[in-house]
């Protein structure tokens, strides 16, 4: 992942000081390798959430089918999950094999290392864009985007994803840099990027339409820089057909790790459109009201990213649109016409617009076209990563811009991005391992998103009720050994608790017989249930789950 000379050669000027370069792209590798240690040192915090067990079997099969030499065809009829593609699960379930861990920290720490890669893609594309101040500001202000880092560690399908799509819209940003004549190099890397993304959720296809546009734009550069259309047309032909390759190596990359996808080649589109129009029967909060999975309101996306990305990104984007505007007006008042020529300068508009189309383009489609959706922005994570790596731009030309009046007001910005850096450390501090259920001041916080919007819907919480349970029941007995079997309901998903439990504690779905129940409070579960509460996992004051004694009313009805 070391910066290319493509990287280097190209930033803009006056953009990222840089004489600071080389300082930013070592911050960078710094904070990377201090969240690599952090995965390392966490991923046993995380719990077993919702979807892990059933993709856990889906990657099994998967491995089954290759082991079997294509005999054992069972991972393309289980449940809905062939629609996916297998790439995080089948390597968990190789991974599995041979890891010291357990089967499910396994699959955590492998998500953690995934949300890491998917952090090296965003400092590589915005430094691409705006230089190394920019490549880093786009690291920092994912990695401080509790959505994200939260949903690495135990979300099998949607983090993962939003790491190999990162990439990929990289991948397609040097393509366009290259324009006409992309190098070798950079189709195969392309084609191994959009193929990863591929081999995990169909949405990668919407690198391609963003391609379409790309290379409609650099057509359209040409016509105005004076080129006649048979020279412009010889231009799209030759992209084109460099392309070809690249294409190939995604659609292989993705045969892979999605068999289904290959057996038919319209498969792809019928799993997209599958998702698309998913009549799943799931309620969602949206502003303190359930509503159906299906029919939920144009503004369900919008508000839900207003309220879980942190104030800085938002601020970022605000002044990346500011910035953006102000060219514009600039160029069509006083400078040449947009995209007047094919240089590096005028390809690196198009880029900007790529990746702004790639962080809008499925929030503008979601609001018109309202497909099924739950659990806040959780299928949409994929646009997080190019919004951050926009906000960044914001703030960094913003950034520039103070500092060409005062270099002063350079070291006032970065206090003040220190300052609210360390500030939002400290807040997933206070999280951690709940992070993903950050909301930021817009809702104050989590304590006044409870009621409205969905908090620990993945059921994370769930393993730290059960570690001080068994800490209850230790102190409970004192210095005496533990000999009975205490017997532990779940309200939530059963693994998320039962896989947990010590020796002396047993999960059972009777509820008669239960000594304990072990709950989330999401769709508030524990208030179906009698008992006293003895234990409440906390963050920011908002009950994530909750412990209930049941022993008492076992004691009263004999």
């Amino acid at each position: 992942m070391k910066p290319t000379a493509n990287d280097a050669g190209r930033v803009p000027v006056g953009v990222g000081q840089p004489r600071w370069g080389g300082v930013f792209d070592d911050l960078a590798w710094i904070a990377l390798l201090a969240v690599g240690v952090l995965v390392v040192l966490t991923f046993q915090d995380y719990g077993i959430t919702t979807d892990e067990e059933v993709q856990n079997v889906y990657g099994i099969k998967l491995l089954s089918f290759y082991t079997s030499l294509f005999r054992d065809t069972s991972a393309f009829h289980y449940l809905d999950l062939y629609r996916y593609g297998g790439l995080f699960d089948l390597v968990a379930a190789i991974v599995n094999l041979v890891s010291p861990f357990g089967e499910y920290e396994t699959r955590h720490i492998l998500g953690g290392l995934s949300g890491v890669i998917g952090l090296a893609g965003a400092w590589r594309l915005g430094r691409h864009l705006g230089g190394p101040r920019a490549g880093f500001l786009s690291l920092m202000l994912l990695v401080l985007t509790p959505a994200y880092y939260g949903h690495s560690f135990n979300n099998p399908k949607d983090a993962p994803f939003a790491a190999a799509m990162v990439w990929a819209i990289y991948g397609m940003c040097r393509v366009v840099s290259e324009f006409p004549v992309p190098s070798v190099r950079t189709v195969v890397l392309f084609g191994l990027w959009l193929g990863c993304a591929l081999g995990i959720r169909v949405a990668a296809l919407l690198i391609g339409p963003y391609l379409a546009v790309g290379l409609m734009l650099f057509l359209l550069a040409g016509w105005r820089a004076g080129r006649n259309a048979a020279t412009a047309g010889r231009h799209v032909a030759t992209a084109v057909r460099r392309l070809l390759p690249g294409f190939a190596i995604a659609y292989g990359v993705m045969g892979l790790f999605w068999p289904w996808a290959v057996m038919n080649p319209i498969n792809p589109i019928r799993a997209l459109i599958g998702f698309s129009t998913y009549p799943i029967n799931l309620d969602t909060l949206v502003g303190g009201l359930w509503v159906k999975a299906y029919a939920l309101p144009r503004d369900y996306l919008p508000d839900y990213l207003l309220v879980n990305l942190p104030e800085v990104v938002l601020f970022g984007l605000v002044a990346a649109i500011v910035a953006g505007t102000a060219w514009a007006i600039g160029r069509l008042r006083h400078g040449p016409r947009f995209l007047a020529g094919t240089d590096v300068a005028e390809l690196r508009h198009v880029e900007f617009m790529l990746v702004a189309l790639a962080a809008f383009f499925p929030v503008a489609f979601f609001v018109v076209f309202r497909p099924t959706a739950y659990n806040g922005i959780r299928h949409f994570l994929f646009v997080v990563p190019p919004m951050a790596v926009l906000a960044a731009l914001g703030i960094d030309r913003l950034w520039s811009f103070l500092e060409s009046f005062d270099a002063r007001l350079g070291r006032v910005c970065t206090a003040v991005l220190t300052a609210v850096f360390v500030v939002q450390m400290w807040i997933m501090g206070q999280l951690h391992p709940d992070e993903y259920v950050y909301y930021n001041l817009l809702t104050g916080g989590v304590k006044g998103a409870a009621g409205a919007y969905e908090l620990d819907y993945w059921g994370n919480s769930l393993l730290e009720a059960t570690k001080d349970l068994a800490d209850y029941i230790a102190m409970e007995s004192g210095d005496k050994p533990i000999t009975r079997i205490y017997k532990v309901a779940v309200c939530g998903h059963r693994l998320a608790v039962a896989y947990y439990l010590p020796e002396y504690m047993v999960y059972t779905r009777n509820l008669d017989e239960a000594d304990f129940v072990v709950s989330f409070t999401q769709t508030n579960c524990e208030r179906r249930y009698q008992g006293r509460q003895i234990i409440s996992v906390n963050r920011f004051g908002v009950a994530l789950s909750v412990v209930k004694d049941r022993r008492y009313l076992k004691d009263r009805s004999k």
